[in-house]
């Protein structure tokens, strides 16, 4: 389908008509999401512009969201992951890690089924969760999800969470004689940067080197004001003006002690002492790195010419400009891009933070020259860095997720180098890495909504003319309003020239040039009521442990023995993906077709089953197709399975869901029975069981 035709144009369309442009939702959603188009129909905001590559890493970084989302049954409800499959270091069963968190949570803001930053910010600040095991700005991400939605509700339950884990990182993590926070690189997220090789003497750099960093003591300060907002809007003055303080106090010192102005930079200071390697306590360490934006991020820099100098580094080829990327530290340095890790299993080499490009900081960087963009306005009178930039870096981190390696497919991995554009890692768990940002760039950057707590609409555009001649948003959810914003330079791609606000689908601000707008006493509604239907046969053990055959539920097939043991507990693990890589697989694949064949949950117990959620994954490729047909049985009292009764079946959907109901039965087991087609093997991704009859 031609691009031009995906939205409902309208012939002769003014600015100040209430009609709209609106884009033809389903068509996109099928165009980019194939047969699992209806899992985001309703929720995300759709999206297109006149760069076409822009526009594809939109929709595939959806798809990494949606990929991501684990099912953990029961009370626990759904959780971002930052890898497809296990990892060793996760926290286990249920595989999070926090450091991506915050990404995470402002992605899943624009999601306007709220269901899934919700769970997943009340699993990362509860019991289940190593809420420390890296730095973290998982409060911030709270808030700024509040200022979306405007659930206060929600938010404000989590103050004492938030107080526990921000005062914890004080207890063990804090310098009172500096005022500062200090830590570990590898516990940054960030192994392998200029203090903890340094501090080896340049040897290593996996561990150690502890130091001051911008970036923990900025996520300090964002936590501390998040924790402010939300107390304040619970009406606890107290602890409000205790964590404003904390937060001011963080800022003041940060500028007094970490900006360098021999290097006019953000930089670290040593933490931990190595005389013999030539480095001490509170020493500064010997050149810049992208860290050193991270201030700008979380809106804790002050907004000045001398300090907005340190964006010009960014821009210079000899710093931290590369061809393709941006360097996470600057060629001059002595250890620059020396490889010191490798993967056992492999010998590939493993992640590093000493030159390489990452979309982590790469996002955080995006993040804050928006902020600087948007409100710092001696920054920008400094002209030291424009829009222009901008939507240039915008697009530069779009070409990343084209990889090389991969035939030029959107496969997001780990790192890069900055002046080729090739990942380095490029390990199996690498794929569709979600370690960063991209959805909550555009909205909140290249289209410039800006999110707010009060009853303002402000949209701020950091889309540089020059480049982008029209961009079309529709069906955001904002403080529970439907608001699309729209940019035709010339009038030939919507009918009306020039910027467009549209609530609920009528026009209430325009320009004719790409500025920012605001519409006042924009009264927002309530979102709909968030949906929990549980699941009842998830199993998040991780792959290959030895419980997962005793602790229930417990899946098992009709093949003996089954040649993918290993995978057959896939099928239970609350993980859907469709991705062809071999590499992010997931499911278990039946033997090759001409025989029926079963795959069984047995719960342990007697369960309650209405309805379940069927994915089989399809790749000619690789000879896995979906079958032609299902049954559905469970086991009776007289130990006979028997079909389910009153059973609505959907055609079987390849690469996408396929709901199964029928009349409420009570069984300790459960199977799902199809006849793989000849020469093709059957992939079940997951067979998901409820209680309830869930049928969307």
């Amino acid at each position: 389908m031609a691009r031009k035709s995906l939205y409902r144009g309208l012939a002769a369309v003014t600015a100040t008509q209430s009609v709209s442009a609106l884009l033809d939702a389903p068509a996109l959603a099928r165009q980019y999401f194939g047969n699992d188009a209806a899992w985001y129909l309703d929720r995300i905001p759709f999206f297109e512009s006149s760069d076409a590559n822009l526009t594809s890493v939109y929709y595939y970084r959806w798809s990494i969201f949606r990929a991501h989302q684990r099912d953990l049954g029961g009370a626990d409800g759904y959780i971002s992951t930052e890898f497809l499959n296990d990892v060793s270091w996760q926290t286990n069963p249920w595989g999070s890690l926090n450091d991506a968190t915050g990404f995470h949570l402002l992605e899943g803001r624009w999601c306007r089924d709220r269901r899934f930053k919700e769970d997943y910010a009340t699993f990362m600040l509860g019991p289940h969760s190593n809420t420390r095991q890296y730095s973290e700005s998982m409060a911030d991400g709270v808030w700024q999800g509040y200022l979306v939605d405007g659930v206060a509700a929600d938010a404000v339950s989590r103050i004492d969470a938030m107080r526990a884990v921000y005062d914890a990182w004080t207890g063990d993590s804090y310098d009172a004689s500096k005022g500062l926070y200090w830590v570990e690189p590898l516990r940054d997220a960030t192994e392998y940067t200029i203090s903890s090789i340094d501090a080896s003497g340049g040897y290593d750099g996996f561990t150690g080197g502890q130091a001051f960093r911008p970036s923990i003591n900025s996520y300090q300060y964002a936590n501390a004001m998040a924790i402010a907002n939300l107390a304040a809007l619970k009406g606890d003055t107290a602890t409000a003006a205790n964590y404003t303080g904390k937060a001011d106090a963080i800022r003041t010192l940060v500028h007094a002690y970490l900006w360098n102005s021999t290097f006019n930079h953000f930089i670290d200071r040593h933490y931990a002492s190595n005389l013999t390697a030539g480095v001490s306590y509170w020493q500064p360490i010997r050149g810049r790195e992208l860290v050193g934006y991270v201030p700008w991020t979380h809106n804790l820099a002050n907004d000045n010419a001398t300090l907005a100098a340190a964006w010009s580094h960014m821009l210079d080829s000899t710093k931290l400009r590369g061809t393709h990327g941006l360097r996470t530290n600057e060629p001059s340095y002595q250890y620059y891009m020396r490889q010191y890790r490798y993967d056992a299993a492999t010998g590939r080499p493993e992640c590093q933070w000493n030159g390489p490009a990452w979309p982590y900081q790469t996002t955080q960087v995006l993040a804050g020259l928006a902020n600087l963009l948007d409100h710092y306005p001696l920054s920008s009178a400094s002209g030291v860095i424009t829009r222009a930039d901008y939507t240039r870096l915008l697009l530069q981190y779009v070409a990343l997720h084209y990889n090389p390696n991969r035939g030029g497919t959107l496969a997001l991995e780990e790192d890069y180098n900055a002046d080729t554009g090739a990942p380095i890692v490029g390990l199996p768990r690498s794929p569709h890495y979600f370690h960063s940002g991209f959805v909550d760039l555009v909205l909140t950057g290249f289209v410039g909504l800006r999110p707010r707590s009060d009853d303002v609409l402000e949209v701020n555009p950091q889309a540089d003319p020059g480049a982008i001649t029209y961009f079309r948003v529709d069906r955001i959810m904002y403080h529970g309003r439907e608001v699309a914003v729209q940019w035709d330079a010339t009038g030939s791609r919507y009918g009306a020239a020039g910027l467009r606000v549209e609530v609920d689908g009528k026009a209430v601000a325009t320009s004719p040039t790409l500025t920012r707008l605001t519409v006042s006493n924009f009264a927002g509604k309530a979102p709909a009521a968030i949906s929990r239907p549980v699941a009842v046969s998830v199993q998040v053990l991780p792959r290959g442990s030895s419980a997962v055959n005793t602790t229930y539920p417990v899946g098992s097939t009709s093949v003996s023995p089954d040649p993918n043991v290993n995978s057959v507990h896939d099928a239970i693990d609350g993980r859907i993906m469709f991705y062809p890589e071999t590499d992010a697989a997931n499911g278990w694949d039946s033997p090759v077709g001409g025989q029926q064949v079963w795959y069984q949950v047995d719960f342990g117990k007697a369960t309650r089953l209405q309805s379940a959620e069927i994915a089989f994954f399809a790749d000619a490729s690789q000879s896995n197709v979906a079958p032609k047909s299902y049954t559905v049985q469970t086991l009776n009292g007289n130990n006979k399975w028997v079909d389910v009764g009153a059973a609505k079946y959907a055609a079987p959907v390849a690469n996408g869901i396929t709901w199964a109901s029928w009349a409420p039965v009570t069984a300790n087991k459960t199977r799902i029975l199809f006849t793989p087609p000849a020469g093709n093997r059957v992939r079940l991704v997951e067979f998901k069981l409820f209680s309830e009859l869930v049928t969307a």
